[in-house]
């Protein structure tokens, strides 16, 4: 007999309608009919193995597939409170290379925990196994745990490259603190050579052939797949395929004010108001200020980001994708008539807001499906001001800072404000400018009984600038130092202790 079905109010999507418990909701995506995933990162150091790790995890979070990072090189920090030098990491270094295992272990296992306890669906092993001993292992864990694996291998031989990744990043590791920038140059080169002597790079012609992979070949100029297993890793070779590491600005700003802003109607396809109109002049002010070059443009297709864009002089590009979410059956209402002619609607979009799908219309977990090849574009470009809207605003806002789903849907976008994107190492740095023209505040507070901390289940759990914090965490390992001779530090170094918890990056 065909079963019945209930529709969610919230979703508005069918469900079973029997005694069942109800399943722990995983994700705000598609749930994966796969085996969870294990990325194994591969390479040797200062190959942007970790600018990999975390960007992939901020964007398979994003587009809602519960993903982390675990860094073994933060493991070795807590077993290993003072790092003296390169000598750690000599492959005849039995007692270090006992530590270093150890660590590896101590990840696996947390990988383990992540898949199988916490709705975790794909975990991020940030390391060098540059060995194919200690890719074998990963494997045989996986197997035991029927997870899949894909490896990412970064393989980057220009010596400019890879000096400039030092420089910007590695010595601000919590192993050169308090260390002059000549000596910890030196000893991380050391390092590099260490891993070179043993490292076996991933060979898919041959004896790797069997594996699911993507070399990446000088920071994207070529890249090798082989045997992609399913849709997940095809997406994460699609989006590997469109990142670049080159400096660029990002600009993020709302249309200018419109008619129905003014009104405190939501949706529809109005025009400017005439404080509007001031903002699309100064906007372009600004605009010939930042003097970009090949400056792209791109606008949605509703009349009041088209209006401000034209005051710019310059050619621009419609999205139908960047239009402001659909409200459906509230399109064109005030908040109070849709709280008097819709009031269990709006309760129910208070009660949970990113998953929330106005009657005929989106969620915003139904935006972000439509704005990720936005952010695939976005992502290929290099300057790009993007006059969008603020459901849109908050959803792209959102990728780039590494916000969680409970919080995106109540990220504070003022209209007649310019938000000023730049990526950095592991992150990005945003600047807010008012352009100082009065306008209407469109923003809702989270209403005051719908106040709640973030689902355990939906929150960032990458170690990203900007993400959400994490809890204090308990230790993972046992301190492995009375196992290490430890040698005489590093000329211009003082040993510190470094924390258990990365410190969070500048934003």
């Amino acid at each position: 007999m065909p079963m019945e079905l209930t529709q969610s109010r919230i979703q508005k999507i069918w469900l079973p309608n029997d005694n069942r418990p109800a399943l722990p909701r995983r994700s705000c995506g598609p749930q994966l009919a796969n085996s969870p995933t294990v990325i194994v990162m591969v390479g040797l150091p200062a190959r942007g193995k970790t600018y990999i790790s975390k960007k992939l995890t901020r964007y398979l979070n994003w587009i809602g597939v519960p993903t982390k990072v675990f860094n073994v090189g933060e493991y070795r920090r807590e077993a290993v409170k003072h790092y003296s030098s390169y000598d750690f990491f000599r492959p005849d270094n039995e007692e270090a290379m006992k530590v270093r295992r150890q660590c590896a272990m101590a990840a696996l296992r947390d990988v383990k925990l992540y898949l199988t306890e916490e709705a975790g669906q794909i975990a991020v092993f940030d390391a060098t196994n540059t060995t194919r001993e200690r890719r074998g292992m990963i494997l045989n864990f996986a197997k035991e745990n029927g997870f899949k694996v894909f490896f990412i291998e970064s393989v980057c031989n220009d010596p400019n490259v890879v000096a400039t990744n030092v420089m910007e990043v590695k010595l601000s590791s919590p192993d050169y603190r308090d260390c002059n920038s000549t000596d910890a140059m030196e000893d991380f080169m050391k390092r590099i050579n260490c891993y070179q002597a043993s490292y076996q790079p991933l060979d898919p012609d041959d004896y790797d052939r069997e594996l699911s992979l993507i070399k990446v070949i000088d920071v994207g100029r070529r890249f090798l797949v082989n045997r992609v297993q399913d849709h997940i890793q095809s997406r994460i070779v699609y989006y590997l395929m469109n990142i670049h590491v080159q400096p660029r600005t990002i600009y993020l700003c709302r249309h200018g004010e419109s008619e129905f802003n003014l009104k405190g109607r939501i949706g529809g396809d109005s025009g400017l108001s005439n404080r509007g109109k001031k903002f699309a002049v100064a906007l372009n002010k600004f605009v010939e200020e930042q003097n970009l070059k090949d400056l792209k443009v791109w606008t949605s297709q509703l009349k009041r980001t088209i209006q401000t864009a034209e005051a710019l002089q310059l050619p621009y590009e419609q999205w139908k994708a960047l239009n402001e979410i659909d409200a459906g059956v509230c399109e064109e209402m005030t908040y109070e008539e849709i709280r008097e002619q819709h009031p269990e609607e709006f309760a129910l979009r208070d009660q949970d807001k990113y998953y929330y799908r106005y009657p005929s219309g989106e969620s915003y977990q139904d935006l972000v499906q439509r704005l990720e090849p936005v952010i695939m574009e976005l992502e290929r470009q290099e300057n790009v001001l993007v006059i969008c809207h603020q459901a849109v605003m908050r959803c792209l806002l959102a990728y780039f800072l590494d916000k969680s789903a409970d919080e995106m849907p109540y990220l504070k976008c003022p209209l007649h404000t310019v938000l000023k994107l730049t990526p950095v190492a592991y992150g990005c740095r945003v600047e807010s400018i008012s352009l100082n023209i009065e306008a209407v505040n469109t923003h809702r507070d989270r209403p005051e009984e719908a106040k709640k901390g973030p689902n355990p289940l939906m929150r960032r759990n990458s170690v990203t600038p900007l993400a959400s914090p994490e809890p204090t965490k308990k230790p993972r390992i046992n301190s492995f130092e009375e196992h290490v001779a430890v040698s005489s530090a590093l000329p211009g170094c003082v040993p510190q202790e470094v924390p258990t918890q990365m410190p969070g990056q500048v934003s």
